[in-house]
């Protein structure tokens, strides 16, 4: 099988000094290669290697024929159009001169007559049937700009796609068509993604880490039991190379125990005189000999089990990863959380978003709220915390309520973390802050970082810290798509902790496998 992407000896250091990879030797061909990692591992970093916008420190980077990158996807520009972003804005610039007839013989000259066609082949496969390619960027949601880069890619026919955590702020249709368009795809293909669903359609998963790169056959449930296996062992191999270096420094010290008393005895026969002087001078070098020898052959043996050990602390990263424990609720299990009696709502010169919506939640239910991009799942948040006012109806919070949404905004961007957990909890102080903090993985200096130097993954943990980590704990918790910008290892971790809090949750999240985990007992379709 011939490689699309080569990268052989592959350093990477950024210019503080600061070591991401070491030595990466893989090759990506015609297949489907899920890449995953932890949260600042440098996911990112190696897919602008493979794609050429990063040069490696040392190493080299081969690429046969086009590569293309979706990036993971921020707000539209306010000025672009959907053609700008399909980079075929020229090309259909040119025909709408030919339709107007205010074209030049230029124009029919270059004119590619079947271009609007494939246009909109393109947006339909990715789910986009009625959208208008003069249509402003800034218009779109995020899952309608996910599914417009992802139909550019189509357009340029490359030898390789590479998707960085593609499915982020898709509704399930369109996950789908990600789902769909990557399993169409004949050539290669690397995907960045947190998504399990979507990890468990590729062919081969590769896992960075501080050890380097490893690649592992097979999708997303083969490569994780054979990592728990791997992990398993390493750890028994290490747990056995500390019993050993224990072991050789207490025999090394018994014999020299053992040595001391018969040296002593040696003394006190000599100061008694009973023995022949020739004697005692001979056991003396005899046991300083001795001596010499026991002291070579223990610290040989020491250091063959240190080296031992080290050899087996390679194999085992040593990450500390989320263990949580929230802290109880005490939510009764009659209490009314939250009310939604005959509410309409619509955004002024805009459509209706909601119309005589009704909704009760009582005690620790917990509920997911589903529909398509755009069918109102914020807008029901913003009205369930009072950020908004119904038309008409009424909504009561009966609790005291936190909300994470997608862009953590309850956090100060130019505050650090400790700042942030004291205005969100006036009544803690700094060593309550940062035990809180450290419970998420903020330890010591890392509780002391400004927001705005932090990763996605790394805001939704310090969100969560903040909002769930509280002297006062929220009774009703509603997350906005928590699982967007975070590692697997991280979402399991957060899945088992929400499983055991004992308050009300609402979840807007397109992420199954998410929900299911969690524990949700209804849904709220919003269409």
């Amino acid at each position: 099988m011939s490689s699309v992407i080569t990268l052989e000896s592959v350093d990477f250091t950024w210019p503080d000094g600061r070591s991401v990879f070491t030595d990466l030797n893989l090759a990506f061909g015609p297949r489907r290669t899920g890449i995953v990692g932890r949260n600042g591992v440098g996911k990112t970093t190696f897919l602008n290697l493979a794609s050429g916008e990063l040069a490696p420190t040392a190493g080299v980077v081969r690429r046969h024929g086009d590569v293309a990158v979706l990036r993971q996807i921020g707000a539209g520009s306010s000025t672009a159009r959907v053609r700008d972003l399909l980079g075929v804005a020229e090309e259909l610039d040119r025909l709408d001169r030919i339709e107007r007839g205010i074209a030049s013989d230029a124009d029919f000259e270059s004119a590619d007559w079947t271009l609007e066609q494939e246009v909109e082949a393109a947006l339909l496969r990715m789910g986009l049937r009625k959208i208008d390619d003069r249509r402003l960027a800034g218009s779109l949601s995020g899952g309608e700009l996910t599914r417009v880069n992802l139909a550019a890619l189509l357009l340029t026919e490359p030898a390789a796609i590479l998707l960085d955590e593609p499915t982020n702020n898709l509704d399930s249709a369109g996950r789908a068509a990600v789902a769909q368009l990557l399993a169409a795809w004949e050539g290669c293909a690397m995907v960045v993604s947190h998504d399990r669903d979507l990890l468990g359609r590729v062919d081969d998963i590769v896992e960075l880490s501080g050890l380097g790169a490893r690649s592992y056959g097979g999708a997303y449930d083969l490569y994780r039991s054979r990592r728990d296996a791997e992990a398993e062992a390493a750890s028994r191999a290490l747990d056995d190379a500390e019993k050993t270096l224990e072991k050789t420094r207490r025999e090394a010290q018994l014999a020299r125990e053992r040595k001391a008393r018969r040296d002593a005895a040696g003394r006190r026969a000599k100061a008694r005189g009973d023995q022949p002087k020739i004697v005692l001078n001979a056991r003396a070098g005899l046991a300083e000999t001795t001596s010499g020898r026991l002291n070579t052959l223990a610290q040989r043996l020491e250091t063959q089990a240190r080296e031992s050990l080290e050899a087996a602390r390679s194999r085992v990263e040593r990450t500390r990863g989320l263990a949580l424990d929230l802290p109880p609720s005490g939510l009764a299990l009659g209490k009314s959380v939250l009310v939604f009696d005959d509410v309409s709502f619509g955004w002024d010169g805009g459509r209706v978003m909601f119309d005589s919506l009704s909704f009760r939640m009582t005690g620790p239910e917990r509920v997911a709220v589903a529909g398509a991009n755009g069918s109102g799942k914020t807008t029901f948040v913003r009205l369930a915390i009072g950020d908004l006012k119904p038309d008409r109806g009424r909504v009561e919070l009966g609790v005291r309520a936190v909300v994470l949404d997608q862009q953590v905004g309850l956090l100060h961007e130019a505050d650090d973390l400790i700042a942030n957990y004291r205005r969100l909890n006036p009544t803690a102080d700094d060593r309550q802050a940062h035990a809180a903090l450290a419970r998420f993985l903020f330890r010591n200096t890392a509780a002391l970082t400004p927001v705005r130097q932090l990763s996605g993954g790394e805001r939704v943990r310090a969100g969560l810290a903040c909002a769930l980590m509280a002297p006062d704990p929220p009774r009703l918790i509603i997350l906005d798509e928590p699982t967007n910008h975070m590692d697997v290892d991280s979402i399991e971790a957060i899945e088992d902790a929400l499983l055991a809090y004992d308050g009300a949750l609402i979840v807007i999240s397109h992420d199954l496998k998410f929900l299911d985990a969690v524990g949700i007992t209804r849904s709220l379709d919003l269409g």
